[in-house]
């Protein structure tokens, strides 16, 4: 990368360093007895649960336990749905089990396709196994080399499938997550994305660098933050008993996995995807109710203590 680019991106994200924790009052945010506070997905004027319900979560299990976490969830007040084909069988788990509720939530889905043949035929068959006739918002998924964002926006390639599908009501809103700053930034010069999908997490955040450039360039063009890795603590040590569902170290400690909930949620985003692993993500969906935005004290104490961990994604990347 360009010496000049990349002191561009730092400057952004120094900027965004300084004002954290950020001022709320920006978003706008839905609170009622009982329920899960909601927030606004971009100027749509839809409202989504601050709590996301990943795929990876119903991934293997049987239909019946499929139909008893989404419900669980369902009741809990989560209206924002996200899945993948990538995730195993979860899309077939996923379109029975939330086939009774699909006209009350808001459905994502992604494609790790980059042209627009491939993308199209992913496409009709998520609609397919999910059992609906268009998704909320049909994401890029997982985009992080340079490379992949040409071929995209290429001849044939993906996002001539985004835009016609969109054409058609076959999807209403258009998004991408990636897992690189710098394929994160093209994206969003290459296109006014409804939505961004990517990780947010405190030591990310201040030990790596990542995620300050992305997310102020994003609210700068008005596009909705949906945030990843929320309890993500780091790569696996080597020779750790993982945990299913779950290819990095989470959060397991729930006063630990609340402190990260409420980083991530500190900010002006919409909504957070907890693991997909289905015990932490209903420890999850029971901390969120004591969910506060971080004073500046705890930012700074935070910040402090993220400095001695071991950040999942760091920017500049590696390779790109």
């Amino acid at each position: 990368m360009k010496r000049r680019k990349f002191i561009q991106l730092s400057a952004a994200g120094a900027s965004m360093l300084s004002v954290f924790p950020s001022e709320l009052s920006g978003i706008n945010r839905i609170f009622k007895n009982g329920t899960m506070e909601k927030r606004e997905y971009g100027s749509t004027g839809e409202m989504l649960s601050i709590l996301g319900f990943g795929g990876v979560v119903v991934m293997d299990s049987t239909p019946a336990q499929a139909s008893e976490w989404i419900s669980k969830a369902y009741d809990r007040g989560i209206n924002y749905f996200d899945v993948a084909p990538t995730y195993g069988n979860a899309e077939e788990r996923m379109g029975p089990a939330l086939e009774p509720y699909r006209k009350n939530v808001f459905l994502a889905c992604k494609t790790t396709k980059r042209t627009a043949t491939e993308a199209r035929a992913e496409l009709e068959l998520s609609l397919k196994n999910l059992r609906t006739d268009h998704f909320d918002l049909y994401q890029l998924h997982a985009v992080t080399t340079l490379e992949e964002v040409e071929t995209i926006f290429g001849k044939g390639g993906a996002m001539e499938t985004f835009e016609k599908a969109r054409q058609e009501g076959l999807i209403r809103y258009i998004g991408f997550s990636a897992h690189s700053v710098e394929a994160a930034m093209a994206l969003l010069d290459r296109y006014t994305f409804n939505s961004i999908l990517f990780p947010l997490n405190l030591t990310c955040w201040h030990k790596g660098n990542f995620g300050p450039q992305v997310l102020e360039k994003a609210r700068n063009q008005g596009a909705a933050i949906l945030a990843l890795k929320a309890m993500a603590k780091g790569p696996w040590p080597e020779g750790a008993e993982k945990i299913p569902k779950c290819w990095y170290e989470p959060l397991t400690d729930p006063d630990e996995a609340l402190e990260g909930l409420r980083f991530t949620l500190s900010h002006p985003i919409t909504a957070a995807i907890p693991p997909g692993n289905e015990k932490l993500y209903f420890m999850a969906l029971d901390l969120i109710d004591k969910f506060t935005p971080l004073s500046t004290g705890e930012a700074l104490a935070i910040k402090e203590k993220a400095m001695d961990g071991v950040p999942l994604f760091r920017y500049p990347a590696e390779q790109v």
